[in-house]
């Protein structure tokens, strides 16, 4: 009987020390979320100053951040990424023209925002557009096809090697 009690808690011993080995021991720990956030302006006479100082493009993103669901997988899916903060820190002046259904915004700021959308004939949302400093038009993107940031990178890209 001894001998079979010894066998067992060798047994269990053995196991333990294959799990310890293992890491079966250690709690899982996540990795931590790490959001990549873009400078995102509102003030587009601003975004056109930088960009004729920098001599970069301007990315306008009209979107409805708070309801519209193509935007905002759009902005999980490419605006969060690293790649796309690299992309736009060396290429673009990012302005983000909102307008939500709930949050409140300042009447300034959606009476500058309704003036753009007029401006650029945006009939939906996400609607992104790409302009020169001076505001010429060198990209439009109208919806969210779920493409990964690296493939809608590769868009932007394009349009400004054409410009």
């Amino acid at each position: 009987m001894i001998k079979r009690s010894l066998a067992v808690v060798s047994i269990i011993a053995l196991a333990a020390a294959g799990m310890i080995l293992a890491g079966c021991n250690k709690a899982e720990t996540p990795a931590p979320v790490v959001e990549v956030k873009s400078e995102w302006l509102t003030d587009y006479p601003k975004a056109q100053a930088l960009a004729k100082e920098a001599n970069k493009a301007i990315l306008l993103d009209f979107t409805g951040s708070d309801f519209c669901i193509g935007c905002q997988s759009l902005k999980k899916q490419v605006w969060s990424t690293p790649e796309f903060a690299e992309f736009a820190k060396k290429n673009l002046v990012l302005v983000e023209l909102d307008f939500p259904m709930d949050l409140p915004q300042p009447e300034e700021l959606k009476k500058a925002n309704q003036a753009l959308e007029s401006q650029f004939k945006v009939v939906g949302y996400p609607t992104i557009i790409m302009v020169d400093a001076s505001g010429k038009e060198i990209f439009r993107d109208e919806g969210y096809d779920d493409s990964p940031a690296n493939k809608y990178i590769a868009k932007l890209r394009d349009a400004l090697t054409k410009r």
